[in-house]
């Protein structure tokens, strides 16, 4: 019942989620009636990822599905435990891959998208259905357009390179603050750059340049990176460890540490220098987006950007980043998707959250002067008539009711909530997870 909870503190938010809630509806009607098509589409509902890229196009949604679902599978190897050849832990549930075969793996993963026959039994849950039946993926890619099969060939290819260089260095908390840089771009730089490619192969917009395109990315791998911390630093059953030690190290002996309620002051400290970095990837993506041409694809780049900002904004300063996973409330996400439709719709949006980014600055903190002029920068890169309207007041990120709403908004918000049904809170709690 959180959900409910949080709908009753904001209804505002009540009817985005409403509509999200039929478009989720609607998109598990169209799926292809294909056993292809069909397994490709079914796995990608399982993930908020989805709604987004519905509004694409026909053909360039299903590349985009492909090239998700390929690089899924290609990270369900790379992140399954290492351990040596000799003693192999949980067979049971194939959590476990050696170095002897998981680098091979990698190296022709590329190769194997195209290969119909090919599966191979790993990971847990969804991902392990990934890979058992990977031969629907295959199929699918095949019926790709050549442009779209060779840059999603291409970006796998290099993606698994990448993952092969980092692949001994298991724990990216003992790499220093470029090779931080070096491995997002591998796990999801590349992905911007590929999903760049295929626009341009589609006709619609012109080729990006590969910094903005990999910034598009960074933004968004490092903000999971920052919520994360909880889930990864109590990951079963090692800990998984993506917070470089060039910044951590300034605060503690272990990344662990950061976690430990004595070290609170330091930790929101370190954290606040991890979100500093993130915000300097932001120009470039205001760049980006600036320069879209079709609306469908300035969208599907803008909600995500909206989204990255608002959880790196409800992050800074916030030590329940230590204590669990703090993110936008689903009825925030859902209003964000609602309303992002135009470029000053994302400057709104973005003023918004730098403002209450700016709010949270502790003068005192070790890097306040280099955030303040990181915040400060961007706020001058819009236009003056461009700096508010998307969210509204800061209020709205609390818990504040409205004390203005009108009785038959009230009515309306007292009907709905009567009829909410099951498939509505399941949907938005499995959406906390993904």
């Amino acid at each position: 019942m959180g959900s409910l909870g949080a709908i009753l503190k904001h209804p505002d938010e009540l009817y985005p989620l409403l509509k999200l809630k039929m478009e989720a509806r609607n998109a598990d009607k169209q799926i292809p009636q294909q056993p292809h098509w069909r397994f490709c589409y079914s796995m990608l509902l399982l993930k908020t990822f989805a709604f987004v890229i519905e509004q694409l196009p026909t053909k360039l949604r299903d590349s985009v599905c492909i090239l998700y679902l390929v690089l899924r599978a290609l990270d369900t190897v790379d992140t399954m435990m290492f351990i040596s050849v000799s003693n192999v832990p949980f067979p049971e549930d194939d959590t476990g891959i050696s170095i002897d075969v998981k680098v091979p793996i990698l190296k022709a993963f590329h190769q194997h998208v195209s290969d119909k026959e090919w599966h191979y039994s790993c990971g847990t849950k969804e991902c392990k259905v990934l890979m058992i039946q990977f031969h629907h993926v295959s199929v699918a890619f095949l019926e790709l357009g050549k442009r779209y099969q060779e840059v999603i060939e291409d970006i796998t290819k290099s993606m698994g390179a990448g993952m092969v260089k980092f692949i001994c260095k298991e724990d990216l908390g003992e790499r220093a603050d470029e090779d931080y840089d070096e491995y997002c771009h591998y796990v999801s730089g590349l992905i911007g750059l590929g999903l760049s490619k295929l626009f341009h192969a589609s006709g619609a917009e012109d080729l990006a340049p590969d910094s903005l395109s990999n910034s598009m990315a960074l933004i968004l791998q490092k903000q999971d990176i920052i919520k994360d911390y909880f889930e990864d630093i109590n990951e079963i059953p090692k800990p998984r460890m993506f917070w470089p030690r060039q910044i951590w190290g300034k605060y503690v002996n272990k990344l662990e540490d950061l976690k430990y309620e004595e070290n609170s002051v330091k930790a929101v400290q370190c954290l606040n220098e991890m979100v500093t970095n993130a915000l300097t990837h932001v120009e470039d993506c205001l760049t980006y987006m600036s320069a879209l041409r079709d609306p469908a694809i300035f969208r599907f780049w803008a909600i995500f950007q909206v989204m990255a900002i608002g959880n790196l904004a409800l992050s800074y300063n916030n030590v329940e980043v230590f204590r669990g996973v703090v993110k936008m409330r689903p009825g925030l996400a859902a209003k964000v998707r609602d309303h992002t439709r135009t470029m000053a719709n994302v400057y709104g949006a973005f003023y918004d959250f730098s403002c209450m980014l700016k709010s949270k600055v502790d003068k005192n903190d070790p890097n306040a002067t280099r955030t303040l002029s990181i915040i400060e920068g961007l706020q001058r890169f819009w236009p003056p008539k461009q700096k508010t309207g998307f969210v509204g007041a800061l209020a709205n990120y609390g818990d504040h009711v409205d004390a203005n709403a009108s009785i038959v908004e009230s009515c309306f918000i007292y009907v709905c909530i009567l009829h909410f049904d099951v498939y509505y809170l399941d949907m938005f709690e499995a959406s906390k997870h993904n």
